[in-house]
């Protein structure tokens, strides 16, 4: 009981950060509206998708798992930012076990993530994609899937690092490349044999898939297989996390 109350106010706290920082929900949404609006419509006449989509059409659940991919890992960063003002060190000492510490950071940032990616997800009409209030639900389990093993990773990079900087450089160095091979962007059919082999380690390749899976009806992998890949990848990156969590001590 007193796990859950932890988990149920480390994820609370995340929220109410969330709700009262009313930049940061603006601002967020800035690169993931550059890049579908700009980019994707400028490069709309020269690229189609796959299965003949417009490539806006196409990047749309990219940009969706981008929004929440960027979200999730850099709302881990906040863990420095507790180290520093001597907040962590607090939660470290409380009578709580270390898996109820990452996984209410865990639902924290996920949580958040999902808020931006579904407010994402509500322009689907603008570019021509369908809503329904199923797809709408499916989404955002999906979202939730995303979010929880991206959070996972970024507590995993984080745990012991006592410098936002250093943080954030490390952060964007891991994110880009993950962002980059996830095929958010583009077909993952007749790549090169090397590209085709980072694009399959990219855990991220499965969340975009199973986006456009259910937004789209267009997929490369069987939709159960995403569904396995992301959650052993957050499974691991919790159990890594919690290890990480208690040698920071």
């Amino acid at each position: 009981m007193r796990d859950l109350r932890a988990v149920y106010i480390l994820w609370l706290r995340d929220i109410k950060k969330y709700r009262y920082d009313k930049v940061r929900i603006i601002a967020s949404l800035g690169q993931p509206l550059l890049f579908l609006f700009v980019f994707g419509t400028a490069l709309s006449p020269a690229f189609e998708g796959g299965g003949g989509i417009r490539f806006s059409k196409f990047i749309f659940p990219g940009i969706i798992s981008m929004t929440v991919l960027f979200t999730s890992i850099f709302s881990a960063i906040s863990i420095v930012w507790d180290r520093e003002f001597g907040l962590l060190k607090e939660v470290l000492i409380a009578p709580v076990s270390r898996w109820s510490i990452v996984i209410g950071k865990a639902l924290g940032g996920s949580t958040v993530a999902v808020i931006q990616g579904s407010i994402m997800l509500l322009l689907a009409p603008l570019i021509g994609a369908k809503l329904s209030l199923l797809i709408f639900l499916k989404s955002v389990l999906v979202m939730y899937l995303i979010a929880l093993s991206m959070t996972g990773l970024g507590i995993m990079i984080v745990a012991r690092m006592k410098e936002m900087e250093g943080s954030q450089m490390i952060i964007n160095f891991v994110i880009m490349p993950i962002f980059f091979l996830s095929g958010a962007l583009f077909p993952l059919d007749g790549l090169p044999e090397w590209l085709t082999l980072l694009t399959r380690i990219d855990p991220l390749t499965y969340g975009v898939d199973l986006m456009r899976r259910i937004m789209l009806g267009v997929n490369t992998f069987n939709p159960l297989a995403d569904i396995v890949v992301i959650f052993s990848f957050m499974l691991i990156t919790f159990a890594i996390s919690v290890i990480e969590i208690n040698l920071s001590e």
